[in-house]
C-alpha cells in the first residue's frame, strides 16, 4: 500500500541511471510512493533486473547520451508523469591534462542526456497540463571541486537548464526542479582520497555523510503534489556542506 504523504499513486515515473546508488534509491522510493516506475539504465543489467523484480518496476536499457536512445526510452516508458534525470558519471582529472574524450563523455552523459529526455517529455506533459521533472545535479555544480572541471560544468549546466525549463513549462502546469546532493556514499564517491573525505565531513554541519535514501526522499517530495507550488528550485541535500 502506498504511503499517503507525497503519494504518486496512478502516475508513471521514469528514472534514468536507476540501476544503482542514488538512482536505485529513487526507484525504491517512488515505487513505495505508489508510482509505476520505469527504470532506465545503460550498464548493470543484473542489478537493474533485480531491482525491477524487487520494486515492480520495468527495466529498460538505453544510453541517454544518445538523442535517439533517449527519445526511444521515453516513448517506451509510455505516458510519463514524472521524469527524474539521474544518469551520470565522472572522469576526474586536472584541466591541463584532461583529454577531449573525458570532457565530451561527461558533458554528453550528465548534461546532454537531460536535454534529450526533457525535450522528449515536454510536449506530452504540456498537452496534459501536468508533470514533474527533477534533475539531479551536485553541490559541485554550485561550488566547484578540484580536478572536476568537466563534472562541475555538467552539473552547473543542469541548474541553469532546469531554471530556464521551469520558466518555459510553468504556464502549462509542468514543474521542473533540481536536487543537488552533497557527499553521498556511493560507488562514485567511495574512490575519493581519505583526506578529501575527512575535509568534507569536517565541513558538514550535520556531521555525517549522506545516504542515497536522503536524496531519494527529497526527489519524492519534489515529484509530489505536496510540492505543487515549487518550480525552478535547487534543493541542496548536503547536511549543510554548501552553506
Amino acid at each position: 500500500m502506498a504511503d499517503a504523504f507525497c503519494s504518486l499513486a496512478g502516475r508513471t515515473a521514469l528514472v534514468t541511471g536507476g540501476s544503482r546508488g542514488i538512482g536505485a534509491a529513487i526507484v525504491r522510493e517512488l515505487a513505495a510512493a505508489g508510482a509505476a516506475v520505469v527504470l532506465g539504465y545503460r550498464s548493470g543489467e543484473e542489478e537493474a533486473e533485480a531491482l525491477a523484480a524487487e520494486t515492480g518496476a520495468r527495466a529498460l536499457r538505453a544510453d541517454v547520451s544518445s538523442p535517439e536512445e533517449a527519445a526511444r526510452l521515453v516513448e517506451d516508458a509510455g505516458a510519463v508523469d514524472v521524469l527524474v534525470n539521474n544518469a551520470g558519471l565522472t572522469r576526474d582529472g586536472l584541466l591541463a591534462r584532461m583529454p577531449d574524450a573525458d570532457w565530451r563523455e561527461v558533458l554528453e552523459t550528465n548534461l546532454s542526456s537531460v536535454f534529450y529526455t526533457c525535450r522528449a517529455v515536454a510536449r506530452p506533459m504540456m498537452k496534459r497540463r501536468s508533470g514533474a521533472i527533477v534533475n539531479v545535479s551536485s553541490i559541485v555544480g554550485l561550488h566547484g571541486n578540484f580536478g572536476q572541471t568537466n563534472y562541475a560544468a555538467s552539473k552547473a549546466g543542469i541548474i541553469g537548464f532546469t531554471k530556464s525549463l521551469a520558466r518555459e513549462l510553468g504556464s502549462r502546469g509542468v514543474r521542473a526542479n533540481v536536487v543537488a546532493p552533497g557527499y553521498v556514499t556511493t560507488r562514485l564517491t567511495e574512490v575519493l582520497p581519505e583526506e578529501a573525505k575527512s575535509l568534507m565531513l569536517a565541513n558538514t554541519p550535520l556531521g555525517r555523510f549522506g545516504d542515497p535514501e536522503d536524496v531519494a526522499r527529497a526527489v519524492r517530495f519534489l515529484c509530489s503534489d505536496e510540492a505543487s507550488f515549487i518550480t525552478g528550485e535547487v534543493l541542496l541535500v548536503d547536511g549543510g556542506l554548501g552553506m
